[in-house]
């Protein structure tokens, strides 16, 4: 029997206002985990290549894992995954939610979401219980009033994940939310969601989540919170959190500053860790988390604004808005409409580049905090030049031609997150090979690359360590699943993680096992986004062609002069093709396909592509 997995999928139709309940079972269930590894497994047997993405033939998947609730550090997470509608491509994202929780006692491990509701709609779980209820009276209203909504009607103790108005006006960067701060699935996911009329998910259950060792896992797990929060409570690391970032971004030059044209700015301090955390009005975190790094603030209008580092820096710095309580306002208008923080930030920057460079007419400048506060819920909803903003920086940079394509900090359609890297080799390329388009969460190699090896170096060890990142962070974490920062934050060891594994399912697994299901994965991934475009070359791991060009290089500071360099880059790209099994275009070989049991998937990639 197996253990560890309910061995339940909760199919909803939104067409038929149908639901049911799939199986699955334990070889499916140890080839694919959970979380992304089901996800993309899924999209992979169940989509027709060339879907539009906003169309009721894409199918949204909520992911969970064998850890996922369980009581053990920081398991309180989700994987919402879907064809992107920003990229084309594979997408997904993970958020901390009460949802997971809830789902798992309902006795569902996953939900696959199908079809186009008739008018606007929320689906409530109550264990076997499966209702399609009306939206329309929250259908148009930001995120914190259709929650607030939602609570009135359910209880606090719900689980639910949300949209806003950019999902529904299906904004191409809209993502999922839920309890309150936490945010999800920067590849468009909020508008799969509003393309669906799906307003919400709520959930509750009242089962058991399954374990072969109930009590030990309890212990053990109750034990090793207390000793991540006693961890913490040492070290300090929640007292900035992830916002402690920008300073050392700022020093290192690697801050993003004026669309990227900058790597530092004398004003950073005044939206640093420091400031914000001397702004402190509230903390929150993820359900079993006791390192919340949620900071929030009270933002200009004295509305609660919750900051992590990629907000304030790709809000603030890349902005030129070095006023926090402003930088709060911004941040708390895109969490309200649903607008993901990171592409928001991306997009206002690039429009305001394109403005000054003479490229397109328009009134934003850079350090305007008044007018971005205009333009993001122009872009929200749509309306006047938002509509054109609502794209994202890739389809924008199309419309506006002339040479501008070359400062759209972009990869494969998805914004740069929030690490410039005209000079730093190695993230560049963890941005150009990430599964879902330029995202720091599966690689983020930038401490190890400016600290422990030459920055200059392009050697094969930085393509290793990339690889090395990618299975930890976006294999394991993401598909056990459980949120990454106790491990890298705190140095609570990996080791743990097979441990937790193996006594809630029974099995034994070792490290490498997990290494193998992630290469696994990454190939799959990829092959999804071959599928989906068949003439498919390396250069689709390329970076932004500005981080190459010399006249983009730092003027003074300690880049001073130097950019990435393209022949070089070439070769590390080369070694990380290599390290992987791929080959030059940087497409799986067969062999590698085999090797990793994906044998029937290669057959169908070979109708798109040959494989070497």
């Amino acid at each position: 029997m197996m253990t560890g997995w309910i061995g339940n999928i909760l199919r909803v139709d939104l067409s038929s206002e149908s639901a049911q309940t799939d199986a699955f079972d334990e070889a499916f269930a140890q080839k694919w985990l959970g979380g992304r590894g089901f996800a993309v497994k899924t999209l992979w047997d169940e989509l027709k290549p060339g879907i539009d993405p906003l169309g009721p033939e894409n199918k949204l998947i909520v992911a969970l894992g064998p850890l996922s609730g369980i009581p053990a550090p920081n398991t309180g997470k989700a994987i919402v995954a879907a064809k992107s509608p920003l990229t084309g491509g594979y997408g997904d994202g993970n958020l901390g939610t009460n949802l997971t929780i809830e789902l798992r006692k309902a006795g569902f491990d996953h939900i696959i979401v199908e079809g186009k509701a008739v008018e606007p709609t929320y689906v409530c779980i109550e264990d076997d219980h499966i209702q399609f209820l009306s939206a329309k009276e929250i259908w148009g209203k930001g995120v914190y009033d259709t929650l607030d909504w939602l609570y009135a009607r359910h209880g606090r103790g719900a689980g639910i994940l949300a949209i806003g108005q950019a999902g529904e006006n299906l904004c191409l960067n809209a993502i999922i939310r839920s309890m309150e701060g936490r945010a999800g699935g920067r590849p468009g996911m909020g508008a799969v969601m509003g393309s669906k009329k799906l307003k919400a998910i709520v959930v509750m259950g009242t089962k058991d989540i399954p374990a072969a060792a109930a009590l030990e896992m309890k212990k053990l797990g109750e034990g090793d919170l207390q000793k991540v929060f006693l961890r913490d409570k040492e070290m300090g690391w929640t007292r900035q959190s992830t916002t402690a970032v920008l300073a050392w971004c700022n020093e290192v030059a690697a801050l993003p500053v004026r669309n990227m044209r900058k790597t530092s700015h004398k004003d950073a301090w005044k939206i640093d860790g420091e400031r914000v955390n001397a702004a402190r009005h509230a903390t929150y975190g993820c359900p079993n988390c006791t390192i919340p790094c949620g900071i929030a603030i009270l933002d200009k209008e004295g509305r609660e604004s919750e900051l992590d580092y990629e907000n304030v820096a790709m809000l603030g710095a890349n902005l030129e808005i070095f006023d926090l309580e402003q930088v709060g306002s911004l941040n708390y208008l895109c969490d309200d409409y649903g607008l993901d923080t990171i592409s928001a930030g991306a997009v206002l920057a690039f429009y305001g580049d394109a403005i000054e460079q003479g490229h397109i007419e328009g009134d934003f400048e850079f350090g305007d905090a008044e007018k971005a506060k205009t333009l993001l819920s122009k872009m929200a909803l749509r309306q006047g030049v938002g509509d054109f903003l609502a794209q994202g920086v890739m389809r924008m940079s199309r419309e506006i031609g002339k040479g501008s394509d070359a400062y759209a900090l972009h990869i494969k359609g998805m914004e740069i997150s929030a690490y410039n890297c005209k000079f730093i080799p190695g993230m560049a390329l963890a941005f150009g090979t990430s599964g879902i388009g330029a995202h720091h969460k599966e690689a983020w190699i930038i401490i190890y690359e400016i600290t422990d090896t030459p920055r200059e170096s392009y050697g094969k060890d930085k393509a290793a360590k990339v690889i090395e990142l990618q299975r930890i962070r976006g294999g394991l974490f993401e598909s056990i699943v459980a949120c990454r920062f106790p491990w890298i934050e705190l140095g609570w060891e990996l080791e743990n993680y097979p441990r937790y594994f193996n006594t809630v399912t029974g099995l034994n697994w070792k490290l490498d096992d997990f290494m193998t299901l992630s290469d696994r994965i990454y190939a799959l991934m990829r092959a999804f986004w071959v599928r989906e475009f068949p003439d498919w070359d390396r250069t689709w791991d390329h970076p932004p062609e500005i981080w190459f060009d010399p006249s983009n290089a730092d003027k003074e500071g300690i880049i001073a002069g130097k950019i990435l360099e393209r022949n070089k880059y070439e070769r590390l790209l080369d070694h990380y093709y290599i390290l992987r099994g791929w080959d030059r275009r940087g497409i799986p070989t067969r062999l590698t396909m085999d090797e990793l049991g994906l044998s029937a998937e290669a057959g169908e990639l070979e109708q798109y592509t040959k494989l070497e």
